[in-house]
């Protein structure tokens, strides 16, 4: 890598501010260190700002707190919802938030519909076999969240014409609480001692009916995005007196289901046993595993225990073989119970359930070609893997496809990867618009794509709840490739799908061997393996610029981003993009935007602190990030212009869901790609560094990347140590047992 040009760094001005990391962002008390850093300060694009939800706690919060999402999406108030009537097109965030929970509701029919139960907590021990044994004979097997059920085999559908291509219309947005509902919950949490404010976002949560639900149990406040258990602890107390305590098990079922929410946030969709008692430990509760009884008992958690397949398979007597002998007797222990929410056990059942149809459904081609292309003629399911230079592979494929007469469609993570000419005819879709019906191929009356062959490019980027939505919309014998690096960043959201389907090993998997090309390509694959290696870049494709401190650093980057990359470029500073570790502390997202946005589009934030020409980041859903440029404001609220086309942030969402984007974490940036990259190491950076984040950091740049740097030997150091916390999740087994013969290599 090289040096800087002769530039001399110049003194840090004396007013930029040097404290230490702002911890509004992330909470650090109850979890590790390193997974904390890289997940809630990534994601907190995700679910309001813990700033703004603990102000609104002690009394300070905006009336407009009111409309804020609870970790789904804000509701629109009652003035939105008549304005709705007088013009009934919906938003983009509320075709895809109804499209999520219209999935949701499939995947409850299809549970309900399943014949057998499956066979599991056979190799449970102690306590936890003794909690099963409870919870079963509670249950009687029919509760109604309590049990699952093995799926039924499913006749297959005759083929669909090619002529069914009529789009349905976009779900209609649920209700907005009533007035009524509203001033209930006002007067509840007025009693209670806590901001009126919270009484959208309350009802939001827990419906029409949430003003009873919260006075007979006052916990049920932790679903409020935010709300942290010691502010749920004091409006219980000022509600119920002495009639509450640390024992209470409402507390106990609530203080569950916060803790696996705040393990989705970090990327888990369950826990173990000992995991989530622990946390309960935490936070007082005298008996923790009294109190996940409890929680599963009520059905608000479900306890699971999972089964590799050739664990699962019935032991064979054989002859001489001594008592007790038999498969299983020199095994290891056996793997943890895990605790997990109806929402994601429902999604990652449908999501394998779905891979299994597809991988049994295709009938099976002799295709010529590469390996790519032979791998998706004779199988139903295929995964590839490969840097960026590897994506032409999945293309090509898809244009070998459509001269076979098939109907092919290719989706990716990032709208503004999509070239006019695949936007222009259809070819290419931002998978959000594909999702919400907005973009893509029609449907026919079962609702499935009109598809032969879907290919998803930045599979990496694919959660649990995305994923069960895309496969539940295709239909049998639709062949589906999963392409991505394996070596990025993680989906913002719960789930790993890519890397538990690679894990399964229960389908192809074909590995790229083109290499990424240029210095940027030779740095960025040798940090993949560890190792953060000196380039040669005569084009200066790679720069350090050394700082000695946050201030600094910040100077630096509105220098570079404004005068020293257009001027050795040509590039205009809107083809340049920041990448910071997180939102909070002196050099994070929001010191940077703030000084970005007074050297590159000064103005008063005329609307809700934006003006026209702002790059901005909007986050329409959980985990899902859109960046785009302010094109102005009117009645509806504000709007922007992104890779997807025109769209409008509401008024009352503008606060929650919207940040100024010249500079974005990781996270937000994964799944893009810019001409020149400004990724920015300040010497509190450090804790939130890890292999895959400087990988994924590093890999955005297209032409040029400049590493502002003050973290010294931390940076090789996590590349060559640090991995990302692996996630807890429950889709690599249950693919395993589905599709239990070993897949092609």
């Amino acid at each position: 890598m090289t040096e800087p040009s002769g530039e001399t760094a110049p003194e840090a001005p004396e007013d930029v501010d040097q404290a230490d990391v702002d911890q509004a962002d992330v909470d650090q008390a109850d979890v590790e260190q390193d997974a904390e850093d890289r997940a809630d300060v990534d994601r907190e694009d995700a679910a309001p700002s813990a700033e703004v939800t603990e102000a609104a706690a002690s009394g300070e919060a905006a009336a407009s707190g009111e409309a804020a999402a609870s970790g789904e999406a804000a509701e629109p108030s009652e003035s939105a919802d008549a304005s709705k009537e007088a013009a009934p097109e919906q938003s983009e965030a509320q075709a895809e938030l109804a499209a999520q929970r219209e999935l949701r509701a499939r995947i409850e029919a299809r549970k309900a519909e399943k014949s057998g139960p499956v066979a599991s907590g056979s190799k449970l021990k102690g306590a936890a076999a003794d909690l099963l044994a409870a919870v079963r004979a509670v249950e009687g097997g029919s509760a109604s969240g309590g049990a699952f059920y093995a799926p039924a085999p499913e006749p297959p559908r005759a083929p669909r014409p090619p002529e069914a291509t009529v789009r349905p219309a976009a779900p209609a947005a649920p209700p907005a609480p009533t007035a009524g509902a509203l001033a209930g919950v006002r007067e509840v949490l007025a009693r209670g001692g806590a901001p009126e404010a919270l009484a959208g976002q309350v009802a939001a949560a827990l419906g029409e009916q949430a003003a009873e639900a919260l006075a007979g149990d006052p916990w049920q406040l932790l679903a409020v995005a935010g709300v942290r258990p010691e502010q749920a602890d004091g409006f219980a107390r000022a509600l119920l007196g002495d009639a509450c305590g640390p024992d209470d098990p409402r507390r106990a079922v609530a203080l569950t289901v916060w803790l696996l929410d705040r393990a989705a946030l970090r990327g888990h969709t369950a826990l173990t046993l000992d995991e989530v008692a622990a946390g309960l430990a935490r936070h007082g509760v005298p008996d923790p595993e009294e109190a996940v009884g409890t929680a599963v008992s009520e059905g608000a958690v479900l306890l699971f225990q999972e089964e590799d397949a050739e664990d699962a398979a019935p032991e064979e007597d054989e002859e001489g073989a001594e008592p007790g002998a038999g498969a299983g007797s020199d095994e290891g222990p056996a793997e943890p119970p895990l605790l997990g929410l109806d929402r994601y056990a429902l999604a990652e059942e449908s999501l394998a359930d779905g891979l299994a149809r597809l991988a049994r459904t295709v009938t099976a081609e002799e295709w010529d070609g590469d390996e790519l292309e032979r791998a998706v003629g004779g199988h139903g399911l295929v995964l590839h893997t490969g840097g960026e230079a590897a994506r032409a592979e999945p293309l090509a494929l898809a244009a070998a496809a459509r001269e076979r007469g098939l109907r092919v469609l290719v989706t990716v993570h990032d709208a503004g990867r999509v070239g006019e000419e695949e936007r222009a005819a259809g070819t290419t879709v931002p998978l959000a618009a594909l999702l919400s019906g907005t973009a893509g191929p029609g449907r026919d009356e079962e609702g499935g794509l009109a598809l032969d062959l879907l290919v998803v490019l930045d599979a990496p980027q694919l959660d649990v709840e995305a994923g069960a939505m895309l496969v539940e919309a295709l239909p049998d014998g639709c062949r589906l490739v999963l392409s991505g690096d394996p070596d990025v960043l993680g989906s913002a959201g719960p789930g790993a799908v890519f890397a538990d389907a690679l894990a399964a090993r229960v389908c192809p998997r074909v590995a790229s061997r083109r290499p990424d090309p240029g210095p940027l390509g030779e740095l960025v694959s040798g940090i993949g393996i560890g190792e953060l290696n000196q380039v040669e870049a005569p084009g200066k494709e790679v720069v350090i610029v050394p700082v000695r401190d946050a201030g600094e650093a910040v100077h630096r980057t509105v220098q570079l981003v404004a005068d020293s990359v257009p001027r050795a470029f040509g590039l205009a500073p809107e083809q340049t993009r920041v990448i910071t570790v997180g939102h909070g502390g002196s050099a994070g997202t929001r010191a940077l935007n703030a000084a970005l946005k007074q050297r590159l589009n000064p103005g008063p934030g005329r609307f809700g602190g934006y003006d026209p020409g702002d790059r901005v980041a909007y986050a329409p859903a959980p985990g899902r990030t859109v960046t785009g440029t302010v094109l102005g404001a009117d009645a509806e609220g504000l709007r922007l212009g992104t890779g997807e086309g025109e769209l409008v942030v509401p008024k009352e969402r503008v606060e929650s869901a919207l940040r100024h984007g010249w500079a974005l974490t990781a996270h937000q940036a994964a799944g893009g790609r810019w001409p020149a990259v400004v990724v920015v190491l300040p010497g509190d950076a450090a804790p939130g560094l890890s292999r895959p984040w400087v990988y994924t950091a590093f890999g955005r740049a297209e032409r040029h990347l400049s590493v502002v740097h003050g973290v010294d030997q931390a940076l090789p150091r996590s590349v060559a140590e640090v991995l990302a916390p692996e996630r807890t999740t429950r889709l690599r087994p249950l693919l395993t047992g589905l599709l239990a013969a070993p897949g092609e290599e």
